[in-house]
């Protein structure tokens, strides 16, 4: 009997002992890790003519910025996945347009999820309404973002919201504007927002300044004005379009950035955008490889959704006076019943009064 205990202690004292160096392996293997990873970041995903960044930190900490439009979600879960994130730690809709939060429901159904940040911007679309159930379904708040916010994100980067500034009636005016510094080098990243925005930015005295520009609203001539340009001086700039029959990114836009020497990087024309920033220097990667990974994760659907109301976003308008008299005028985009037939001037509103 007395042999009998011996050898279980001695295997229970083995065992102990393997488990302990396993614990440690792994440990310091995290650690190693977290040392050695002294960058961030910044991927301009490809969502075609949409907008998304996801930004990673140095400790493995997330911020997802806007996740383009429905038909891009399972791409935006697959990318996201494949960079191995298991939690979205900050998740901001700069504004309701279908093609920044389109994709948001699923990355929400898909993953943790810890603070979200949106303006306080309502939209009567399906799609806007997606995203307020994923949120509601999981039991999780909305912190409404505005200027003067300071995201509490990784140590050594600051993130701040700059804008909105003020209420403003186009939902592109609306978006939040985020700044980011790691070490010495920045970033600006616009959403959507427009001349309105970027001059009440510049008003508030903040600096702008930054090494990396998302250029706001695609490139349209609504955004980039020469003064805010010029305050925020880039070395590079980033247009998040796709195909489109907006004329996006505008002839104007582009001879305003080439004219300043800053270097353009596009989605359209070289797919996935990555900086990578050590808070002293750059590299820039680029692939096309958002729809390689597409098959190999699945996706999340919510376990239940209301579905007893109709799709919203099938509403047409055979004009603007239609429009009007069924008191939905101005339409923007991402409304329900907007599109380009409606918006002659291709500005984002239609039908305005």
């Amino acid at each position: 009997m007395k042999r009998s205990l011996s050898i279980f202690t001695l295997i229970i004292t083995i065992a102990a002992i393997l488990l302990y160096f396993a614990i440690q392996d792994k440990t310091t293997t995290n650690t190693i890790t977290n040392m050695e990873s002294d960058t961030v970041n910044v991927h301009f995903i490809d969502v075609g003519q949409g907008a998304s960044q996801l930004i990673i930190g140095p400790t493995g900490k997330t911020i997802l910025i806007d996740a383009g439009n429905n038909s891009e979600e399972e791409k935006m879960v697959a990318y996201i996945k494949k960079q191995n994130i298991y939690k979205i730690d900050i998740l901001v809709g700069t504004h309701p347009d279908a093609d920044h939060i389109g994709g948001l429901d699923a990355v929400i159904n898909n993953f943790d999820i810890g603070k979200i940040y949106m303006p306080r911007v309502a939209s009567n679309t399906k799609t806007y309404e997606d995203v307020l159930t994923a949120i509601k379904m999981k039991n999780l708040k909305v912190t409404t973002a505005k200027a003067g916010l300071t995201l509490d994100w990784e140590t050594d980067a600051s993130v701040q919201m700059i804008a909105p500034l003020s209420t403003y009636e186009d939902t592109n005016e609306m978006s939040a504007v985020i700044k980011l510094t790691y070490g010495h080098t920045s970033f600006l990243l616009m959403g959507d927002a427009e001349a309105k925005s970027e001059a009440d930015i510049l008003k508030s005295g903040v600096n702008v300044k930054a090494d990396v520009l998302l250029i706001g609203h695609h490139g349209s001539n609504s955004s980039t004005s020469p003064k805010f340009l010029n305050a925020v001086d880039p070395s590079y700039a980033v247009i998040q379009v796709g195909h489109n029959n907006y004329g996006h990114p505008t002839s104007d836009t582009l001879k305003r950035l080439s004219d300043k020497q800053i270097d353009i990087y596009r989605n359209d024309t070289q797919g996935n955008i990555i900086f990578t920033t050590d808070g002293e220097q750059f590299s820039v990667s680029q692939n096309k490889g958002i729809s390689d990974v597409k098959e190999n994760h699945s996706l999340t659907k919510p376990s239940a959704k209301p579905s007893d109301k109709p799709n919203e976003d099938a509403v047409t308008y055979a004009s603007c006076c239609a429009v009007i008299e069924a008191g939905k005028a101005p339409l923007h985009k991402g409304d329900p019943g907007y599109s380009l037939k409606l918006d002659r001037d291709g500005d984002g509103v239609a039908c305005e009064k």
